[in-house]
């Protein structure tokens, strides 16, 4: 007789736990009353925060750290990740350019820059990297991509021919873009772009518009940074041939999106369906009983490319169950069942401080799973 085999394949759960600490958390949990089952550890995540680490995890590759330029100048560490093919990198740019790294009263795009993130792109061009995937969300900047191009080669000059500072500040100056000593290694190397916005570059629905609020833009910042950015799109179309502005993700990442575009060979992406390819998820699912996964929050927002989504749709198309779990469960997860997820199930015992939750949330996943095994078992 066959043994039972679980398919374990969580996102992170944000400050408490990596996604593979969760699939262990989970087999040790499972394995209490299924010793002899098959456990098949599939680290996710859905292009954002903890990307880089399930690539790395899934495909047996590394970490590196390399000292970058921060958002607003200053040196900061940052990480990236070689796949287990030698020949494919993973990036977040959160990493060198993420809101996270500016304190909340220094806020201010007009000054925030992606140059960092550039010098991860150069520091997988000189490792010889062919592939790129990078994720865009978490920025603090609204550049357009102009610091990353800078990184590159690129050089954004004013009418007088000098540098224009760094930042969405001073692209309203932009009169010539200057590509000649721009990296030629972009040219042979395939960027993917794990992008979930749609947003075009500028307008009501635009970078400015809609993200500069968070990243510390006034109403009058994000005018200025909306007109800048518009007049960016026209020296590009005019002088590169190149017309991103209403391109859909291009607005993601303070314009990063259209940065990646005019500058790189890249194509965007859902980061579900990226972290689903490369982790080779479809075919894990070949032989699976049950399929495990969940994140730290499910509600009705799951259902817009979030990691347990992803996988239950990957699932139900293989016709596997999915049982999720989480440690907060929110309203309008009744429209998940029809999505493939069978069951849903909270981590978290009882009332508690935050501090105390994500610090036991190994072992609350590990006493849940068990408990869950225990019912299958009562099934079986």
């Amino acid at each position: 007789m066959r043994e039972t085999t679980f398919v374990l394949a969580p996102d992170s759960f944000k400050e408490s736990m990596t996604a593979k600490e969760v699939c262990i958390a989970m087999e040790s949990g499972l394995r209490k009353i299924y010793p002899d089952a098959s456990y098949i550890h599939v680290p996710m995540a859905d292009g954002g925060e903890g990307t880089v680490q399930s690539l790395v995890d899934a495909s047996g590759g590394e970490i590196h750290y390399k000292e970058v330029i921060g958002p607003l100048g200053q040196t900061v560490t940052a990480k990236y990740g070689i796949l287990g093919d030698g020949g494919t990198a993973a990036i977040e740019m959160a990493s060198a350019s993420g809101i996270q790294l500016v304190d909340k009263s220094e806020r201010n795009p007009l000054i925030t820059t992606t140059y960092g993130t550039g010098q991860l792109i150069l520091e997988c061009l000189d490792r010889g990297i062919r592939k790129i995937i990078i994720g865009i969300g978490g920025s603090a900047t609204n550049d357009g991509g102009a610091g990353m191009a800078e990184a590159l080669g690129a050089r954004f000059l004013d009418a007088a021919g000098a540098l224009l500072p760094r930042g969405g500040g001073g692209l309203g100056r932009l009169a010539a873009i200057d590509i000649t000593a721009l990296d030629p290694r972009l040219q042979q190397v395939q960027f993917i772009v794990a992008c979930d916005v749609t947003n075009p570059l500028c307008g009501e629905h635009g970078a400015s518009a809609v993200f500069g609020p968070q990243k510390g833009a006034t109403p009058q910042m994000v005018q200025q940074l909306d007109a800048n950015l518009a007049h960016y799109a026209a020296v590009v179309k005019e002088q590169l041939d190149k017309d991103v502005r209403e391109l859909p993700g291009a607005g993601a990442a303070g314009g990063l999106g259209a940065g990646l575009m005019i500058f790189t060979q890249a194509t965007l992406q859902k980061g579900i369906e990226i972290v689903i390819e490369y982790t080779g998820l479809q075919q894990k699912l070949a032989d699976a009983d049950y399929v495990f996964t969940g994140e730290g929050g499910i509600d009705f927002q799951t259902k817009f490319g979030k990691t347990p989504y992803g996988v239950a749709r990957t699932a139900k198309a293989a016709g596997k169950p999915v049982i999720a779990l989480a440690g907060y469960i929110g309203e309008g997860i009744e429209t998940l069942y029809s999505e493939g997820i069978d069951a849903i199930f909270g981590i978290v015992p009882g009332a508690s401080s935050l501090d105390r939750l994500l610090a036991e949330g190994p072992a609350n996943v590990e006493r849940t799973c068990e408990n869950i095994a225990r019912l299958l078992k009562l099934k079986a």
